[in-house]
């Protein structure tokens, strides 16, 4: 069995490629893709060839671990049925290609148990979860509190302000360097970092990648605060120890998000607390792949593009 799926082939050559699947088994299931998101994290390090080390990595690569479809074949072990509708968090499941994450492609199989029910109606918007749970996981990490302070207000950026205000938190402030970013409808304030004079922060949670951003924000900490890093950083970050010294500064690093931390994002979005609406900047054919990167790596007002495979079955 083929399918049609996003491959890397090195860095700078992306495009869409049939590539084989491997054979299911009782405990899987195969899916046909209606969307998946474009990560300008992790896949845009993978594009440009600056990803450090990381396990598995190589090309060529299927990218994505943002897709939502429908089950069209299901293992007698999965735990799933035809015509469920599912969210992929990511798949390896081809000949010839690595699976990294691997869930860019028209139909995918995996195991039933990484994959996620998820009501119909949420449409498109079901390829936020991954995101979604990442956000939720750095805002739940052991010994941290909510932060008055958000650095970064991509898509990521904007989901820690819904959670954190789901969550019965205060709504944080947010600074955001690009001016087409600061203008939204979400319920912060969002402002150039360069016009807060604060110097107070108890807690500050940074997504913006920037790994030349700690002395900055350590300046911005009150005695004892925190810095939490839940965005990917590239390159080494250093700081300059005598402020933190000073400050007694704590930094938290958020991982990866579990299984529990898509199930608890899952419980707020069907309470009707979390709005999983309005973030999808831009859409494109999975057939104009090469075009739809580009615009996801390199417009500044796409917050966020999805690739749809309704035609590319």
């Amino acid at each position: 069995m083929f399918t049609s799926a996003i491959v890397l082939t090195r860095p700078h050559d992306i495009g869409l490629q049939d590539v084989e699947l491997t054979p299911m088994k009782e405990n899987d299931i195969a899916v046909d893709v209606s969307w998946s998101g474009i990560s300008t994290g992790t896949e845009k390090l993978f594009f440009d060839g600056t990803m450090p080390p990381f396990p598995g990595m190589g090309y060529p690569l299927v990218p994505g671990y943002e897709s939502v479809g429908r089950v069209v074949s299901a293992g007698a072990d999965s735990g799933f049925s035809q015509d469920e509708t599912v969210f992929v968090p990511g798949a390896n499941c081809y000949n010839g290609a690595r699976g990294l994450f691997g869930a860019t492609a028209a139909r995918v199989v995996l195991p039933g148990s990484r994959a996620i029910r998820v009501s119909e109606s949420l449409g498109e918007d079901a390829v936020l979860l991954s995101l979604a749970a990442t956000a939720y996981h750095a805002l739940t990490l052991r010994d941290a509190t909510p932060p008055e302070l958000i650095v970064g207000f991509g898509v990521l950026g904007r989901l820690i302000a819904r959670i954190a205000i789901a969550l019965g938190h205060p709504a944080p402030r947010v600074w955001e360097r690009n001016p087409a970013r600061r203008d939204t409808a979400e319920a912060v304030e969002v402002v150039d970092g360069a016009d807060d004079a604060r110097t107070d922060y108890s807690t500050i949670m940074d997504v913006s990648g920037d790994p030349t951003i700690l002395d900055t924000l350590v300046a911005r900490l009150s005695k004892g605060g925190t810095i939490t890093l839940a965005g990917f950083y590239a390159a080494p970050l250093s700081f300059s120890f005598p402020p933190a010294f000073m400050r007694e500064a704590r930094l938290f690093i958020a991982a990866e998000f579990t299984p529990a931390d898509l199930t608890a994002v899952m419980g707020l979005v069907d309470s009707g607390r979390l709005s999983l609406g309005g973030l999808i900047s831009h859409r494109a054919d999975a057939g104009d792949a090469p075009k739809a990167y580009a615009t996801a790596f390199g417009d500044p007002h796409c917050t966020k593009m999805i690739l749809d495979w309704r035609r590319n079955g």
